[in-house]
């Protein structure tokens, strides 16, 4: 089983490196937008041919895994569609709201092709392709041996393309929402002075959700992957919307994820969390971040 990738950034890379010697896996080239020679060789130091187009690297290819930015996994799916042809599985694992995977799906499909509609549902690190997934679509069903021979943590939640990642949009609200709530809180609070005040005190009233660790947490997880978070809650802002609810919701929580990624953490020199939210509220506030600009 030859497998290529559309897209090979952290989940795509971390697919590669647990599931090589699983079963018959084979790795044989990767696509990705960002054409370097840092993206180079990642691909090249796990055994796989780095690729100018997706239409190289998916030609001769049994699975294509497309792992892009949210914002791009339509224009991934429509430059891999002149290579692909019946026999081949695309498994979409993009987050996207459901109305852009049953897009994607109608396109894939038309060329012969399968595809599948997965969804990562926590971190990709550090089980890689064993990290639980939600697969949903017509295909689902008959790939459920050949999943399970490879090691893939999976439940089979629908026939239809978009029932997992319907699951994921919607829970991804509370979790990234929590994240920004919780981040921005704590910038309010240093910059009008009550930082110990207003942590005690909802320490205090939550006092399960671990503080002070859950915020060095989810400043870690805002400050590392913001940017691509934020796409992913634009698409979570499109599903609530096609369901009657306040989409603009999550398009908040995208402004804040957004104003975070912008941060390079690595220009960041404090150490403890008062102090380094201290340097995080003076970067947002000297670059006009904090408003989502």
């Amino acid at each position: 089983m030859k497998i290529a990738f559309i897209g090979f950034g952290e989940a795509a890379r971390a697919f590669t490196d647990t599931l090589k010697g699983k079963g018959e896996a084979e790795f044989v080239a990767a696509y990705d937008l960002r054409q370097d020679e840092a993206m180079a060789a990642e691909a090249h130091s796990r055994g796989l041919r780095f690729e100018s187009s997706a239409k190289a690297a998916i030609e001769g290819a049994d699975w294509v895994f497309a792992a892009v930015t949210a914002d791009q996994s339509l224009e991934a799916a429509k430059s891999a569609l002149s290579a692909l042809k019946p026999g081949q599985l695309y498994i979409d694992i993009n987050s996207v709201s459901p109305g852009r995977k049953r897009e994607t799906a109608a396109l894939v499909e038309a060329t012969g092709a399968s595809y599948l509609d997965m969804a990562v549902m926590a971190p990709v690190h550090p089980r890689g392709h064993a990290t639980p997934v939600l697969i949903a679509g017509k295909a689902a069903a008959a790939l459920e041996p050949v999943l399970a021979a490879h090691g893939f943590a999976f439940e089979t939640v629908g026939h239809e393309v978009g029932a997992a990642t319907a699951i994921k949009m919607v829970r991804s609200l509370f979790v990234k929402g929590l994240e920004a709530l919780t981040v921005e809180t704590m910038l309010a609070a240093r910059a009008s002075g009550c930082l110990d005040r207003v942590m005690g005190s909802l320490a205090e009233t939550f006092p399960g959700l671990g503080w002070p660790k859950n915020i060095e947490y989810m400043f870690e997880r805002t400050l590392r992957h913001g940017i691509r978070r934020a796409a992913e809650m634009r698409e979570v802002a499109k599903t609530y919307d096609e369901l009657g609810f306040v989409g603009r919701l999550a398009d908040a929580v995208a402004d804040v994820q957004e104003s975070q990624g912008t941060i390079d953490a690595r220009e960041l020199r404090k150490t403890e969390l008062s102090d380094a939210i201290s340097e995080i509220v003076e970067k947002r506030l000297a670059h006009g971040l904090a408003h989502g600009k």
